[in-house]
């Protein structure tokens, strides 16, 4: 009985070993790769965030020159008369008569970064807003007489980027030509 007892004493050791427990070596190769992970991650959530700054930055420029555009365009087709710039001539700003004799003469101008309109002696009111600098506004009168008024508008908007980052950098110029109806 005592040699079974021992026999079996003796195959039960080799089973009841302690493991050792993690090593140096495999410790620090957790720690490296749980380091790749971490900085891969967080250098893809960067490159997340500059992608949605620089398309929304786009977004915005865009969306404030053609909203400044369209409501150029529109009120000149639908003005009675262009009185300035004159025939074949350019200008920073522009003045049209329209249909409503209060609103009569309306002035589109370029101030301070800003399209601004002023309908008659109302106070002007800007087309833009501060987040976007506006550049280069100009009318040129293209009517081969004055029966056909015809106005070129062109100007540059872009995104104001005091920290000189990449992800707010970008402009765009915006130009069209819109005859008045008759």
């Amino acid at each position: 009985m005592n040699f079974q007892k021992n026999k079996i004493n003796k195959l039960k050791k080799p089973f009841l070993k302690s493991s050792p427990g993690v090593t140096l070596v495999e410790l620090l190769l957790y720690i490296a790769l749980i380091s790749v992970v971490v900085f891969t991650i967080s250098i893809f959530m960067f490159l997340t965030l500059q992608s949605r700054i620089k398309n929304e930055t786009i977004a915005e420029v865009e969306q404030q020159g053609l909203q400044a555009m369209q409501m150029i365009t529109q009120t000149v087709r639908n003005a009675t008369s262009l009185n300035f710039p004159i025939q074949a001539a350019s200008a920073n700003n522009t003045s049209i008569n329209v249909s409503v004799p209060a609103n009569s003469p309306t002035v589109f101008s370029l101030s301070s970064g800003q399209i601004m309109t002023q309908e008659g002696s109302a106070t002007a009111v800007a087309l833009t807003n501060s987040r976007v600098d506006v550049t280069g506004l100009v009318f040129e009168n293209l009517s081969p007489s004055s029966t056909s008024e015809i106005l070129r508008i062109r100007f540059t908007v872009a995104s104001k980027n005091p920290g000189g980052r990449n992800e707010y950098d970008y402009s765009k110029t915006f130009f069209t030509s819109a005859q008045l109806r008759p």
